[in-house]
């Protein structure tokens, strides 16, 4: 009797044991079909690329070449089905479900599909019949599943129930069934049979049935459609997924790579959707959302939401892949039923960012979107408003308007005429009052529209002027001859020619062609130089190999790399006193999120160590960006011409 007690405990506690290994964070789907499920698209670098371990695959057959065992779990890419097979929707179903899924989550697939195949060759009653019929390209197909496909998904799926829970079925299957009648009965009983042998409740388990290519109403077997469409009638827990959009193969029978991506995430929005999960869609943008004020009037995108997500779409039917670039991080866009793609963001930080849509590998500008210098490029640019934190670069009704003028020059140094930006304050036009300039440089990869366009900085002028925090200035923003990328040779013996084209034309030509067109005070006293990153570096050359010239100087995320104190502009900072008699204000800034790249707290350091006066400012939580130079820009100005 004690023996028996024993046992009966011993098998308690083993199958306690067994019952523990399940993880109930395993979300298991079965997915089977036909050459579309089988995939027929290459993949491509993005698809076979694994996303983690969070997505898996129990391989159906073995794959030595990737090192997969039959059974085995191992990380989920293309291709899922066999080896030589393509992208199926499953690759981008179980993506799609990681990425709205709490991160302790898991999703695993198992996958057998064969080309061709009809729907009797799920049926186990069938199988038999079905593989001495098949014809002689399938038989290996067949084979490769022990000629009974059926059988190979249920034992793998039996095995995979002692590590996770079957959560759901995935088909896509019909092609070779088209204008079948009995076709939903036949699936129903494939369903049926299957929760049968693995015990499982139909409505915990929905299936999910893809629809087949429509091509623009062309497709093979579009006729099939109105079928899958019904299937629910039939099998009350199916779930139909919509390939309306979704772009095709030259065959009109196969989705291509982008259609299978798309299609994926249909199955896994339909099927978060189903476990309770509310999906965010490119297609679906919140009330709360408004037009970014960077879009082109006219325009209803791009759009931010309170969360600050930004929304893009752009017409593009003929496109097989859209992505929105923003600052080198890429969204997939997705493309609906009309041609038209969309894509939402992450969170963006609030400020000024570049983006491009990358349509078929080459990057474009937004049609919907104001233009703007930068990257060495014409770029689209989103604006990702600010608080009232704000209100210190925005144009406010009560607050004089000064003016950005657009000046012509021609430059005798280099023979050519030359563009600047001129900002002068609303008293400029009022008497004949000289004023004090502060030269304004951009950084590379910009031009001379930067600061008014991108940077604000006429508003943050004529704030700072209204608010008597800044005295009346002139502003020249020049180009800087730092538009495009540095070239192989640009630095040589520990001194950088890039943009040192631009000192002579400054020296020589446009500090004369300013005080000659505008009413200017010429002496040092009232002149200033700054610029932004290779801005400040150029700042840094200019005002200290001429400080006859200058004697305000400051620096935004400044591009100064391995000074040395010692050698430096002949020495200039081993002699404090006369640096600090010729320079009133020195003034450095940088965004806390660009250290330690730029370095710029550890040379204020280093120079104050050498007894040079440096006023240092921090801009909090920002980067290598414009919100950075705003700030640094409104710190810097209302120390200017105090002396």
């Amino acid at each position: 009797m004690k023996r028996i007690s024993f046992s009966i405990l011993l098998l308690t506690v083993l199958l306690q044991g067994a019952q523990a290994a399940v993880d109930e964070n395993f979300y298991i789907f079965l997915c089977f079909g036909q050459s579309n499920m089988e995939g027929a698209a290459r993949p491509e670098a993005e698809d076979i690329k694994s996303p983690g371990p969070r997505f898996l695959l129990m391989p159906a057959v073995d794959d030595p070449q990737r090192g997969r065992k039959m059974g085995q779990w191992c990380e989920a890419s293309a291709p899922l089905c066999r080896p030589n097979t393509g992208l199926t929707p499953a690759d981008w179903f179980g993506r799609s479900m990681i990425e709205t899924l709490p991160p302790h989550i898991r999703v695993g697939v198992i996958h057998v599909a064969i080309g061709g195949i009809r729907i009797e060759g799920f049926m186990p009653d069938r199988i038999a019949e079905y593989v001495k019929t098949a014809p002689g390209w399938m038989k290996g197909m067949l084979e490769a599943y022990g000629n009974n496909p059926y059988e190979r998904l249920v034992t793998l799926a039996r095995k995979a129930q002692q590590d996770g829970v079957i959560k759901g079925v995935l088909m896509h299957q019909g092609e070779s069934n088209t204008g079948d009648p009995e076709w939903a009965d036949k699936v129903q009983q494939v369903y049926d049979r299957l929760l049968g042998d693995l015990q499982l409740k139909p409505e915990e388990v929905p299936l999910l049935a893809g629809e087949v290519v429509q091509a623009g109403g062309e497709g093979q077997c579009i006729a099939m459609n109105r079928q899958i469409d019904e299937l629910p009638k039939t099998l009350h827990t199916a779930q139909v997924v919509s390939s309306t959009g979704c772009t095709n193969l030259p065959d009109k029978l196969h989705f291509d790579a982008a259609g299978y991506r798309e299609l994926g995430r249909r199955y896994g929005e339909k099927m978060l959707s189903l476990l309770g999960y509310q999906v965010r869609s490119p297609f679906t943008v919140p009330a709360d959302a408004r037009t970014a004020e960077t879009t082109i009037p006219g325009n209803d995108f791009p759009k931010v939401d309170s969360e600050r997500r930004a929304y893009f779409r752009v017409n593009a039917p003929d496109a097989h892949r859209v992505q929105v670039d923003i600052c080198g991080k890429k969204y997939d866009m997705r493309r609906d039923e009309h041609g038209v793609w969309c894509a939402v963001t992450d969170p963006l930080q609030v400020g000024f960012h570049y983006y491009f849509l990358n349509i078929g590998g080459m990057n474009a500008v937004d049609p919907a979107t104001e233009t703007f210098f930068g990257c060495n490029r014409q770029a689209g640019g989103i604006e990702i408003a600010e608080g009232p934190e704000g209100d210190y670069y925005r144009p406010h009704p009560d607050v004089p308007q000064g003016q950005v003028r657009s000046l012509y020059y021609y430059a005798q140094s280099t023979r050519e005429w030359r563009h600047a930006m001129v900002y002068t304050p609303a008293c400029y036009e009022q008497g004949k009052h000289r004023y004090p300039v502060l030269y304004l440089q951009h950084g590379m990869g910009e031009d001379e529209t930067g600061w008014s366009r991108q940077g604000r900085m006429q508003h943050i002028m004529d704030n700072l002027i209204a608010q008597r925090k800044a005295v009346p200035m002139i502003v020249v923003m020049e180009s800087g001859d730092v538009k495009a990328p540095p070239r192989p040779g640009d630095h040589r013996q520990g001194f950088s020619t890039y943009g040192a084209s631009f000192y002579q034309v400054m020296h020589h030509d446009l500090i004369p062609t300013i005080d000659r067109k505008f009413r200017t005070l010429k002496d040092r006293d009232h002149r200033a130089m700054a610029g932004l990153s290779w801005g400040g570096h150029q700042t840094f050359d200019m005002v200290l190999r001429h400080p006859e010239l200058f004697s305000y100087m400051g620096t935004f995320s400044g591009a100064i790399f391995g000074l040395d104190v010692k050698t430096a502009y002949d020495g200039i900072f081993t002699r404090p006193d006369d640096f600090n008699r010729q320079i009133h204000y020195l003034f450095m800034s940088c965004g806390s999120e660009e250290l330690p790249r730029f370095q710029t707290d550890k040379t204020a350091e280093t120079l104050r160590q050498a007894g040079i006066r440096v006023d240092l400012q921090i801009s909090e939580g920002t980067d290598h960006e414009w919100l950075t130079w705003r700030r640094g820009l409104s710190q810097f100005v209302p120390h200017l011409f105090r002396k």
